[in-house]
């Protein structure tokens, strides 16, 4: 049957009505499969005379290369249409407007934190940080605060129990370094801080950056330059600044700065944005750091209150609300 004229006619128009895989792989194993018709010819060569096997043998080794060819053509054949279906299936339409790429952008608190670290870090001061779960020790009782302090009130602090609690401010840091090192200090240290307290200004977590320097002739003018000019560089524009004398437990004198800027009905006012003062001997003498021989200021930044008189924000909570639209003002 195999070596009758009719047979590659046969497969030919057979192969001719093959438009995919699957149909042609059952051809395949129809024609040149282990029970095919090309298989089952090579075995009855066997029944042939000898002197004609040879002869046979040639014919049926033409007909399986000439099948195979034939299924290797159909299959490229195949592989073409599948691709062009595939293309005109998920086809470009170049006319349509293309998708927009939003590209994220940092947080406005991390922009201010940036900020600040770039300007004292060109003055050499070093970043440090440290625990947000504190002590009673590092977070009042070196800082000069007295245990009837309004600060220590559970109604105001967030206690574990009598000695552990998540620190009210960044101080605490400050505390630690002096502890270990000796002047000179030069050192601003930043975190979150936390204070039992909510609403358009005050939330129960913000962020809070400290500064402190500790050498021998330091005095107050060299605290004011260095809050004129930070000040000066932050709002990137020049304003009226005051210092008006004010009370902290770890400095004397003390200060709080003051800026003027326009509130609601284009009317201008004195808003605070830091507080500041000379380090309070006790402090130093409780770090073993000789106040006959130095002296030092520190300063204290709400972030977050800073950040919302840069940019013109009127409600702390807007920071925390994951807003998108917020934060890409920012971008």
């Amino acid at each position: 049957m195999i070596l009758s004229a009719s047979f590659l006619d046969k497969f030919k128009k057979k192969i001719k009505k093959i438009n995919n895989h699957a149909d042609l792989d059952l051809l395949r194993i129809k024609y040149l499969g282990k029970k095919g018709y090309v298989s089952c010819a090579m075995q009855d060569i066997k029944k042939i005379p000898i002197e004609n096997r040879k002869k046979i043998g040639i014919k049926i080794n033409f007909i399986k290369n000439f099948i195979i060819k034939k299924i290797q053509l159909c299959k490229k054949t195949i592989d073409i249409l599948d691709k062009k279906i595939q293309l005109n299936k998920y086809k470009i339409d170049i006319t349509l407007p293309g998708r927009c790429v939003s590209i994220g952008s940092l947080h406005p608190i991390t922009v201010t934190i940036n900020n600040i670290e770039n300007y004292f870090l060109k003055l050499n001061f070093q970043i440090i940080t440290g625990p947000e779960i504190e002590n009673a020790y590092y977070n009042f009782d070196a800082l000069n605060i007295p245990f009837d302090h309004p600060a220590r009130n559970k109604k105001d602090t967030f206690w574990f129990n009598d000695k552990m609690l998540l620190r009210t401010q960044t101080s605490s840091i400050q505390v630690r370094i002096m502890e270990k090192e000796q002047p000179p200090i030069r050192i601003i240290s930043y975190g979150k801080v936390y204070r039992n307290d909510y609403d358009s200004t005050h939330t129960p977590m913000f962020h809070q950056l400290e500064g402190l320097v500790i050498d021998k002739n330091i005095n107050f003018s060299n605290l004011k330059w260095l809050m004129f000019n930070f000040i000066q560089n932050f709002f990137t524009k020049e304003v009226k600044i005051r210092f008006r004398s004010a009370y902290f437990p770890f400095t004397l004198p003390s200060a709080e700065i003051d800026i003027f800027i326009e509130g609601k009905n284009k009317k201008f006012k004195w808003l605070e944005v830091l507080g500041c003062g000379m380090v309070h001997p006790f402090v130093l003498n409780k770090m073993n750091i000789d106040h006959n021989c130095f002296s030092g200021f520190a300063f204290g930044i709400g972030i977050e209150r800073i950040t919302m008189l840069r940019y013109g924000i009127v409600d702390l909570r807007s920071f925390f609300y994951n807003d998108l639209n917020f934060i890409k003002q920012f971008t």
